[in-house]
């Protein structure tokens, strides 16, 4: 799935049309607030990022996708074609820079570029590993026969910890990138009850670390460490 971020309607369009007709499955939103809730929700397998949009900057956005993955392919798009706005762009994590106008040929050639850097004949949506099966896509949630019945914010948090396994991520990205909407303030005891509950469901006390201070990490766990 490619998740499109312009807010030039028909640009928008013209880019859904082109990547439909492609066989690709499109998703597209106007916004940055739209973009972080279907991140929330689903893993893409490209974005397109405008970085010129109404509700702040696509660099803005790039900075907490990285926070949270730094394999997840972004093509920035954008008018902005000085030296200094290319490099400013790929040093925010960019994966490329293409500036407007562009040919529609190019574009697809440089998309199906990432696609096939990031191809590895696995889905990004399924993890295996120390004993579970996590599928995101279908919200399949296993360990052996026993199947897990997951909450949004808990299968949020579930993706985070899991797709960054063996690192520690902080406090404020988990509520940043599982509270989406919009809200000012969210009380950070609600990230340590979400933890708690994920961690009793799954029965997964050992994996699910806290790094005190710091935030959490999915773990495995060859020897304890709380």
């Amino acid at each position: 799935m490619i998740l499109i971020v312009e807010d030039d309607i028909e640009l928008n369009r013209g880019l859904c049309s082109a990547f439909k007709s492609d066989g690709r499955t499109v998703v597209s939103v106007s916004s940055i607030n739209d973009a972080r809730e279907q991140l929330s929700v689903s893993r893409p397998s490209l974005v397109l990022l405008d970085i010129n949009l109404p509700d702040g900057t696509g660099t803005g956005l790039l900075k907490k996708i990285r926070a949270v993955s730094t394999d997840l392919p972004v093509i920035l798009l954008t008018a902005n074609d000085t030296d200094a706005d290319v490099v400013s762009g790929l040093e925010a994590g960019a994966d490329d820079y293409i500036t407007k106008p562009f040919s529609l040929s190019v574009l697809r050639a440089r998309v199906n570029t990432q696609l096939r850097k990031r191809s590895s004949g696995a889905s990004e949506d399924i993890y295996e590993l120390d004993g579970f099966m996590f599928d995101f896509s279908n919200m399949i949630f296993k360990k052996g026969e026993e199947t897990f019945e997951l909450s949004k914010t808990e299968q949020k948090l579930l993706k985070v910890l899991v797709s960054n396994k063996g690192m520690t991520v902080k406090r404020d990205h988990l509520i940043d990138k599982i509270w989406t909407d919009g809200s000012e303030y969210v009380d950070e005891n609600a990230l340590s009850v979400s933890v708690k509950r994920l961690r009793d469901k799954l029965g997964a006390k050992e994996f699910i670390r806290t790094i005190y201070g710091l935030g959490y990490s999915w773990q495995s766990s060859e020897k304890e460490n709380d």
